[in-house]
């Protein structure tokens, strides 16, 4: 089971600086959160690339910083954006068969978005089947701004798409939904292929892992009696931890239990 740390906990330093400040820190898995279109193209694309093979680090995912637009535009009623967002995961895709990547998180719409489950379901089959033709598994986040912080909305898509959905976990997300993180692993099982972990505390619902209350031993248990196989990242906001040697110690934290 490999472990890392999401580029995003350095928000809102540039996507290479944090990849590169991961490197230096020894950390050999990471997930990428690009933010800006010109870092999937020229330049600073390809140090991020040069910083990932000269490091040996493995990149098990990927998230996308269209998660700000996917309401009205994978998940709205204008065709033509629809059009030029599947050309953009298109380009996402291609990145992360260049570095290795299978998992793609998705966010989803807003949980005042008009469109239908039905529709949702329609257009995250979309996406799926096109991340499918280049062996990219497109899986749901739980976020709680989002649809996808109803634990029904979850189980409906579970439920309707069956084998075809996977989900990403989100621990402080689930937090923030009023949801027992362990209601979501029960409710979607194995279609849970990717986690994003973080502690909490009672002042804080993000915190670094060993400084909260959060049953690692309880999940541990779980994810073994499941046989999970896929990678845990450790996700935090920049203002829940104060020194990167904060992440590393985290990092270390859950090996002990994973």
């Amino acid at each position: 089971m490999e472990i890392g740390i999401s580029t995003a906990c350095f928000y809102p330093m540039e996507t290479e600086k944090a990849l590169s400040l991961l490197a230096d820190g020894g950390v050999r898995t990471a997930e990428i959160f690009f933010n800006a279109d010109c870092e999937l193209h020229g330049e600073i694309y390809e140090k991020i690339k040069n910083t990932v093979l000269e490091n040996g680090i493995n990149i098990p995912s990927v998230h996308p910083y269209t998660s700000a637009i996917e309401t009205m535009s994978l998940f709205g009623d204008y065709p033509r954006r629809l059009t030029e967002i599947l050309d953009v995961y298109r380009r996402y895709f291609e990145i992360m068969n260049c570095l290795g990547a299978k998992i793609f998180v998705l966010h989803g719409a807003l949980k005042s978005a008009k469109c239908s489950e039905s529709l949702y379901f329609e257009r995250y089959s979309m996406l799926r089947d096109l991340g499918n033709s280049f062996g990219v598994t497109v899986a749901q986040e739980n976020v709680s701004y989002c649809k996808s912080g109803s634990l029904q909305f979850l189980t409906n898509m579970k439920k309707q798409l069956g084998e075809d959905c996977s989900f990403v976990l989100d621990v402080k997300q689930a937090l923030r939904s009023g949801i027992d993180p362990f209601e979501i692993m029960n409710a979607l099982g194995n279609s849970i292929v990717h986690y994003h972990l973080s502690d909490n505390n009672a002042e804080k619902d993000c915190v670094p892992v060993g400084k909260g209350n959060f049953d690692f031993p309880r999940l541990a248990k779980a994810l073994k009696e499941s046989n999970y196989s896929g990678s845990i990242i450790l996700e935090l906001y920049s203002s829940g931890f104060e020194k990167a040697e904060e992440l590393y110690k985290s990092v270390e934290f859950m090996r002990s239990f994973f």
